[in-house]
């Protein structure tokens, strides 16, 4: 049978038929030492080939078959540096939520998230959440970080899952495609799904007034369908994103605006830092490039931890 893995919770995946009936599966141990690198071999959004069995009168399934992914988005494991987690496969697009104080979002995070995307050749939506909280300093910087990514070319939309505006512009995205909603915990993911879909009731917690960080709600990657023609990928919240090892000569091919200006560069090898006639550094001194998106581009070069440098409200 052949089936759409909609829940990992480790050793057990819950996959969905075209018919649309479930099971709960397990895989052969092949696929740990098929050369997979990743920690979990099989991820939401899979399809795969199982084949059922029963045992007490209760019917289960083995994986044998993992089809060939369109695309997928990893991330270092956290734990484990020199291996990957897949946080999602087969996807149609990425939301992205960002807080800028509630909890703070990075622009470090941010940019280490979307060059992981350009690598998988993911589309990212940015959605800024908690509009409706922000006084007017704040949604200032709300305005300038959206700016900053619309003249990459990023699709940015002001949000707010507890009124509900732009819900509708975020659903007429959604429409048709397979969506998957990431961010740091506490930015509002699960209350927004909930207000995309009620029905969902995807648990919520509150921030914690101490640190200012959101409490993990989503134990695991869970893909649901929608009412209106949609799928959604809920996933954990995300504390850090580590880039993937890249090789260093292609780094700069996933920031967008770096890739349009390498070809104007003297060295067709330049990483843009020391080198003679950089068109990339020409156009940071001309602020056509911003800097904490460049800072982002030499900390991930330099295989920097995302927190090591300061942040981009702060003047170096």
């Amino acid at each position: 049978m052949t089936g759409k893995v909609y829940k990992s919770t480790g050793s057990w995946y819950t996959v969905k038929t075209e018919l649309g009936h479930t099971y709960e599966c397990r895989i052969k141990g092949k696929f740990r030492i098929k050369g997979i690198k990743s920690t979990n071999p099989i991820a939401v959004g899979d399809v795969v080939d199982f084949e059922v069995e029963t045992n007490n009168n209760q019917e289960s399934g083995i994986i044998h078959n993992i089809h060939e992914r369109t695309n997928y988005i990893v991330r270092k494991s956290v734990n484990l540096s020199k291996q990957t987690h897949i946080i999602a496969a087969n996807l149609d697009q990425v939301f992205l939520l960002i807080t800028i104080n509630n909890p703070p979002t990075l622009t470090s995070f941010i940019d280490r998230f979307l060059v992981t995307a350009e690598a998988y050749s993911i589309k990212t939506v940015l959605l800024f959440n908690k509009i409706d909280v922000y006084d007017k300093d704040t949604l200032d910087e709300v305005r300038y970080l959206a700016h900053i990514y619309r003249q990459i070319g990023y699709e940015c939309i002001g949000v707010s899952a507890k009124t509900g505006k732009n819900i509708d512009k975020v659903k007429a995205l959604m429409l048709g495609k397979v969506s998957m909603f990431a961010g740091h915990s506490g930015v509002g993911k699960s209350t927004l799904v909930n207000t995309i879909e009620p029905d969902l009731n995807i648990k919520t917690k509150a921030i914690s007034s101490l640190h200012m960080q959101g409490q993990h709600t989503t134990t695991f990657a869970e893909m649901f369908d929608l009412s209106f023609d949609a799928r959604i990928i809920d996933t954990p919240g995300i504390k850090g994103f580590g880039v993937v090892d890249m090789d260093k000569e292609e780094l700069g091919d996933y920031f967008p605006e770096i890739f349009k200006l390498k070809q104007d560069c003297k060295f067709n090898n330049c990483l843009h830092i020391k080198e003679p006639k950089c068109a990339v550094k020409k156009a940071l001194d001309e602020d056509q490039i911003t800097f904490s998106r460049y800072r982002s581009y030499l900390q991930i070069l330099e295989g920097e931890d995302e927190h090591y440098r300061t942040d981009i409200w702060d003047k170096e």
